[in-house]
Order: C-alpha cells, then sequence, then structure tokens
C-alpha cells in the first residue's frame, strides 16, 4: 500500500478485536495491539475472534507499523526522486530543444554525409553508434566513445541536421533511451544517489519492503470492521471523520487505489537491482528464458546460433568503433542502412558499426514506446548481405515480459501516458507516507510521539500458519537479502528490547 509507519488499523476503543485482554492501560489506551477496534465499535475483521486471520492480524499490524517507520524515509526519497525522473522526459525535450529539433526541410541527406559532418567538428574518439533522425524535424546522432572528459559508461552525442548536415551541438548520453546530462542525473539520482554501487542498495532495500508494506496494509484495510460495509466505506475516505480517524481514512483508501502500481514497481525495481536482480538473472538462464541478441559473426547464416544475453538497462556498453576494426572492405552506413530497412527495420534504430574484423555491422530497432520496435539485424560490412535477423515476437515470454516491464517502470512504454502514471504513483506515495507518519504522531498522547505497537502478537498466531509461514519468510529473505537482512535486524533489536523491558518489570515478556 504505501510506506505508512502505522497501519491503518487502530482506534481509540479498549475492546481487543482478538477476544482478549491488552497487554496494558497503554495498550488498552490506543485500541490494542490487534487493533482494529475503533471508537464506532468496529473490530479487526468480519471472522470469528478464534480464526487464522484474528491471531495473525496483530502481527501483520507490527510488522507493517515497524517497516514503515523503519522504511519509510528509503521509501520517500525513492518516491521524490522518481517523481523528478517522471518529469524528466518532458524537461529534456524543453531544454536542449536546439539539439533534437530542426526546421523540417525538403530531404535528408545521406547518413554518411551526415556522419562526416560530425567527424569533421568532433574528430575525437571513435565512432560507438549512429541513430539517424527517427521522424520529420529530428536531428540524427551520432555517438562517439573514448573521448576525453566524458564518462567512460557515458557516450558524446553529436546531434547533426539530417536536412542540411550541420552540427546543432554536443552533448553527453547515458544509456539504451538516449537520455541526456539532465535526464541522466535525475535518473542516477533515483538509482543511486550518485553515491555509486554502494547507493544502488538504497533502491533496492525500498523496492525489497514496498511489497511488503503494500499488502500488509491492503489486508489490514479491507479486514477492519465497519458500521456500513459498502464500496464506498472501503475505497473512498471518511469525509466525516476527525482527527486520527480522518488521517487513516484518506491513507487507506488511497492506499488501496495505488496498491497495484506499487506492487507492480516494486517487482520491477527489484528485477535489475543488486543482488535480488542477480537472483532473477539466474532463475531466467536456467529457465532458458534470457534475451536473445543477434550474431554480430560474419558469415553465420541468417538465424544461426543466436547469443543469449541480460535485458539492457540504461547506460548499456553499446561497443564497437568501426573506424579501428581495420576493415580493408566497407560498404558503408547508406547500403547498411537500406539492407536494414529492407528487412522491415524501420525509424528508430540503431546503427553499431563492426567491432572487430570478422565482425558485422548491427542494426537494432529502439523504440520503447508501444508497440515497440525491438528487431535486429546483422549486416556483412564487406558485401552489404544481411547475415542473422532476431524478431522481438521470437522472445521468450519472460524476456519480453522483462522488457515490457523495465520500459513501463521508466516511463518509455505509453509515452506521456505512462510518465504522468509514474508521477501519480509517486505523488501518492509521498502522501501515504506524510499521513502514515502523521497517524504515527496523532497516536501519541499529550509529549509522547507515536507509541509502538505493543509486542507478542505472534504468540496468537496458529503453529501451522507460524511454522509455514516463518519458512517461507526465510526463503523469501534468501532471495532478497536487503528484506531478510533487515527483517533479521529487527526482529533482534525487538526481542532485546523487550528482555530488557521485561527485566525493568515495565512490560510482560513476548
Amino acid at each position: 500500500m504505501s510506506a505508512e509507519p502505522l497501519a491503518p488499523a487502530t482506534g481509540d476503543s479498549p475492546d481487543d478485536a482478538a477476544g482478549r485482554e491488552p497487554h496494558s492501560p497503554t495498550e488498552a489506551e490506543s485500541g490494542g495491539a490487534g487493533a482494529g477496534s475503533t471508537s464506532d465499535g468496529s473490530g479487526s475483521g468480519s471472522g470469528s475472534g478464534g480464526s487464522v486471520w484474528a491471531g495473525l492480524r496483530p502481527l501483520v499490524l507490527r510488522l507493517h507499523f515497524y517497516a514503515g517507520v523503519l522504511v519509510a524515509p528509503f521509501l520517500l526519497v525513492a518516491a521524490t526522486t522518481g517523481l523528478l525522473y517522471a518529469g524528466s522526459f518532458q524537461a529534456e525535450k524543453l531544454v536542449y530543444a536546439h539539439e533534437l529539433r530542426v526546421p523540417v526541410g525538403d530531404r535528408e541527406l545521406p547518413i554518411s554525409q551526415q556522419v562526416a559532418a560530425a567527424r569533421k567538428a568532433h574528430p575525437e574518439g571513435e565512432i560507438s553508434a549512429v541513430r539517424p533522425s527517427p521522424e520529420d524535424g529530428a536531428t540524427t546522432r551520432v555517438l562517439l566513445s573514448g573521448v576525453k572528459g566524458v564518462d567512460p559508461d557515458h557516450t558524446l552525442a553529436v546531434f547533426v541536421d539530417p536536412y542540411t548536415a550541420k552540427v546543432r551541438g554536443a552533448l553527453e548520453q547515458y544509456g539504451s533511451t538516449g537520455a541526456l546530462p539532465l535526464r541522466t542525473w535525475i535518473d542516477e539520482f533515483h538509482r543511486d544517489l550518485h553515491l555509486g554501487q554502494t547507493g544502488r542498495l538504497y533502491s533496492e532495500l525500498a523496492a525489497s519492503w514496498l511489497w511488503v508494506i503494500a499488502l500488509g496494509g491492503v489486508m489490514l484495510w479491507l479486514s477492519r470492521r465497519r458500521k456500513k460495509r459498502t464500496l464506498r466505506a472501503v475505497a473512498l475516505p471518511d469525509r466525516a471523520a476527525t482527527g486520527r480517524k480522518r488521517t487513516m481514512s484518506c491513507h487507506g483508501a488511497l492506499g488501496l487505489w495505488v496498491a497495484l502500481g506499487l506492487l507492480f514497481l516494486s517487482a520491477t525495481g527489484l528485477t535489475w537491482s543488486t543482488y535480488a536482480g542477480a537472483g532473477v538473472e539466474d532463475l531466467r538462464t536456467a529457465l532458458g528464458q534470457t534475451t536473445p541478441t543477434v550474431s554480430a559473426t560474419v558469415g553465420g547464416g541468417e538465424h544461426a546460433g543466436h547469443h543469449m544475453g541480460s535485458d539492457s538497462m540504461p547506460g548499456m556498453n553499446m561497443g564497437g568503433t568501426g573506424e579501428a576494426a581495420g576493415h580493408t572492405a566497407d560498404v558503408g552506413l547508406d547500403t547498411v542502412w537500406k539492407a536494414a530497412r529492407a528487412k522491415d527495420l524501420d525509424n528508430p534504430v540503431e546503427i553499431v558499426p563492426p567491432a572487430e574484423p570478422g565482425s558485422a555491422y548491427v542494426v537494432s530497432q529502439i523504440q520503447r514506446s508501444w508497440p515497440e520496435k525491438q528487431d535486429s539485424v546483422a549486416i556483412d560490412p564487406a558485401t552489404g548481405e544481411v547475415t542473422d535477423v532476431q524478431r522481438f515476437a521470437d522472445y521468450p515470454v519472460l524476456a519480453k515480459l522483462s522488457r515490457w516491464g523495465i520500459d513501463l517502470h521508466t516511463g518509455n512504454l505509453f509515452g506521456l501516458v505512462n510518465q504522468i502514471a509514474l508521477a501519480a504513483l509517486a505523488l501518492a506515495l509521498i502522501l501515504l507516507i506524510v499521513w502514515g507518519y502523521r497517524m504515527w504522531w496523532q497516536r501519541g498522547r499529550a509529549s509522547a510521539f507515536g507509541r509502538p505497537i505493543p509486542r507478542g502478537a505472534w504468540r496468537r498466531v496458529p503453529l501451522y500458519v507460524l511454522l509455514p509461514l516463518a519458512a517461507a519468510t526465510a526463503v523469501i529473505g534468501y532471495y532478497l537479502p536487503l528484506l531478510g537482512i533487515p527483517l533479521a535486524a529487527f526482529l533482534a533489536v525487538d526481542i532485546a528490547m523487550g528482555e530488557i523491558a521485561r527485566r525493568r518489570g515495565t512490560t510482560p515478556a513476548a
């Protein structure tokens, strides 16, 4: 649902939905650990007091509370930077309009002539790829690698007017989506806070816990007993409520609306994370569902053994220099582009020169918006013949799903609509976090700041539920280490604090 520090389940009545006495007067004042009871007499679910959920609910509530309090700051950063990233696509078009757009001319010049103009203006480095003008009024990009002063993982994009061959400028570019400096900075800020590999752990931690908090919040919200069991009472805030109940109502209703979107962001974010992402890649490899790539070996024959590779995230090393390959015969870019078009590869495309003697040109469609264009061909530089073809339609199912998931997560799949939806999700998550902390504040009394949910909830879970649940948690924690390790730390600290409190005689042992 969100990174809310407090589940929308506690109230002001001392009634205990699980059918037990509160641990202490303090707990009674706040509605009980299992809570869900409110001043209007509602309880924690529609089942009987001895039901499995009646015992499980306090445990979910406690986990939801602590996960929210401790993980919410990471989620708040991810949501805020994600909101910025969602708007960076349109901002990029405005900031770099001079480089990206030109007046539409009568006829586009040959690609080779455009590349020659780019090299005359920027002879440094080597050509790593060429992206011909994808539409009327768009510039051609000639990408140079090994340029002094440019990040080794980036390229220098030289923008050329396709109608006049005039160079419009040069900017550092990052990734397969062609991110320019503004979007690159925001993208890296969202991914790792500009802290490198170490910084990526924050986003993986956020993604690892987001689905847990979201699912727990939905379960808690839907299981609350209400005076009116209507769709409106569940899906919309209670306008008559005041104080903490009003905050809870807004928090729970909004969380329900965006839960699926948050689950999607969590799942797709994990697919390219450091540790969980490696596990996903290993699974796909074991299932034979990795992403195929066109064979760049000359003489392999059409559809000859495709190389298997992983999905490339923005920032992939495109490789290939062309100029340093030392070919004695080369049909040139114009012939290569003509051969690719004959195989039904239309714009937008990227042409990668041969990496070394005996390798081919690779022409790949790079459209990430729907319908996606992801076909690619390899072309013999000596003859201009197509030596291999890879169609997106032939990708394994998981490879397609991964591609669509990544592009939807990054705002490419449905263009502006996709970006607006991502911005709305990010804003909703920010509101949920703020409301969650506000509920924590409102739960306190006088100078107290948000008392935590009382301990001992696990003791009310039936053993036949608790043991499988613990086993499943251990397995999930193994494959999602930034979920498992913090959870183990939470438990250790919680047990230690409980023991200290017990010895001081302030609370019963859990």
